[in-house]
């Protein structure tokens, strides 16, 4: 887990973890090969919500991000897309 972002509004996690990409068949013998699988949490401090993004929405906020890394973005510009994104957040954020 990386955080990539943290303000007054919003805090985004990169979290990267090893999923099972093959089906194991009866006739082998070793384990499938894990693949990475990347994903990222992005939590509204104002609602107190998170959203977490996989598969083709994690995809696509990387090349957000890729975007961003080559020309920096202005503050209000980065706060403006994560809003975008909270407008989806639908979980209500609980800490353990």
């Amino acid at each position: 887990m990386n955080m990539l972002y943290d303000s007054e509004h919003f805090s985004v996690v990169h979290v990267e973890a090893l999923h099972d990409d093959v089906t194991e068949t009866p006739e082998a013998s070793t384990p499938a090969p894990q693949m990475p699988r990347h994903a990222f949490e992005i939590v509204d401090k104002r609602s107190g919500k998170e959203l977490f993004l996989d598969g083709a929405w994690a995809e696509l906020f990387q090349e957000r991000l890729a975007d961003w890394q080559r020309r920096t973005p202005t503050r209000e510009e980065v706060e403006d897309t994560l809003d975008g994104y909270a407008t989806l957040a639908q979980n209500p954020l609980i800490v353990h």
